[in-house]
């Protein structure tokens, strides 16, 4: 028996007496003292000068901005957003949607300009910091375009998905969802969005005509602890042969939710650690985010895995913690946000060589979390 299965209840009460909200507790430590330095950033981009192809851009969620990242050399320039920026999405129009605080900004990112900010339908409390804060958290846009998708956590109680016409700029409908909408994504047709609840363990299914909903409690491990559990869902992502969600807990589960029939079959893990952002390559390779023990000598390091279409894995060691991932359009390369939603965050990213294994930091922004490839 793991170690999950074996202390679950003791080890939850304590946690969840410690702290209110303890899935993930809000607030970070500043980068470990011992931490290697970063390397020079690069030479800033002239502000007229249009945006190279090939560049990455974070969401700085202790920043408010949003960062480009050459991946060679470091960041370039930044663009302010709005507060604590969680998530983007970027079109193929090169215009991103970013989750604020205050609302989704949208980024023209050709020229680097904030060209709008669109406020939330849902009220949310007093504009502010940290993991639960009111406000945009996961965000997807349609394979069409026209509609964004955010995630919007309402302290206190369960969340909602606001829907965006991309060409008006404006809400059109919000759907209840679960707590704490860390993650949202769509079905290769469109047809289906699915916003992760962290909060409430479950992945809510909106059809995108009519916004009905459906929702598919997603907890391998149970939902003893409520609040207080760290065995949540946090990151899904859909798989393009079959259209399952694919969902890792702790580096000992892989969560397979078929949310056509609401089926979750539970395939292993080895990374033996604290889990969130996952990615899929161009390959069908699933990459996973391994944040490290949530208490000391309970799992493994911070990771990265790489997990083949027939399950066999490989795990590259991170320098500290990380949280989000997104691979270079060839798939030969992952790049990993350092900000992290717990203690030890970073102001950077690691690229990853997926061929060899080899891993270095780069300078990005502050705190970041969500990242694209443009």
């Amino acid at each position: 028996m793991n170690r999950r299965a074996r202390g679950t209840r003791t080890v939850l009460v304590a946690l969840a007496a410690a702290t209110l909200l303890a899935a993930c507790a809000q607030g970070a430590a500043p980068s470990a003292p011992g931490a290697a330095p970063a390397p020079s950033a690069a030479s800033p981009l002239p502000a007229t000068a249009p945006t190279p192809q090939g560049l990455i851009l974070t969401a700085d969620f202790g920043g408010d901005t949003v960062t480009f990242v050459d991946p060679e050399r470091g960041a370039v320039a930044s663009v302010a957003v709005g507060r604590a920026p969680y998530a983007l999405a970027v079109g193929a129009d090169g215009r991103a949607w970013v989750a604020t605080a205050e609302g989704v900004a949208v980024v023209d990112t050709r020229t680097r300009v904030r060209v709008a900010r669109i406020p939330y339908r849902t009220a949310t409390g007093p504009v502010a910091d940290g993991e639960y804060r009111g406000g945009g958290m996961g965000i997807a846009l349609s394979p069409d375009g026209a509609r964004a998708y955010v995630g919007v956590n309402v302290p206190g109680t369960t969340g909602v998905l606001e829907v965006l016409d991309t060409a008006s700029r404006e809400v059109t409908a919000v759907v209840p969802v679960g707590r704490r909408p860390f993650d949202v994504d769509v079905s290769r047709d469109g047809a289906e969005v699915y916003v992760t609840g962290h909060d409430s363990f479950d992945v809510t299914v909106v059809a995108a005509g009519p916004l009905s909903t459906r929702r598919i409690e997603v907890a391998p491990y149970g939902t003893e602890g409520g609040l207080g559990s760290w065995l949540k869902p946090h990151y899904a992502a859909v798989r393009p042969s079959d259209g399952k969600l694919l969902l890792p807990f702790e580096g000992e589960r892989l969560a397979v939710v078929d949310p056509r029939t609401g089926r979750t079959a539970v395939e292993p893990m080895t990374a033996d650690t604290h889990q969130h952002g996952v990615a899929l390559t161009s390959d069908g390779r699933l990459l996973v985010v391994g944040t490290g023990a949530v208490r000391p000598g309970d799992g493994r390091g911070p990771s990265l895995t790489v997990r083949s279409p027939d399950g066999t894995e490989r795990l590259v060691p991170l320098e500290g913690p990380h949280e989000d991932v997104a691979g270079s359009r060839d798939g030969r390369t992952a790049y990993v946000t350092g900000g992290y939603t717990r203690d030890g965050h970073w102001n950077g990213i690691t690229v990853v060589d997926l061929d060899t294994g080899t891993a270095r930091r780069l300078p990005a922004g502050t705190r970041p979390l969500g990242i694209a490839v443009l």
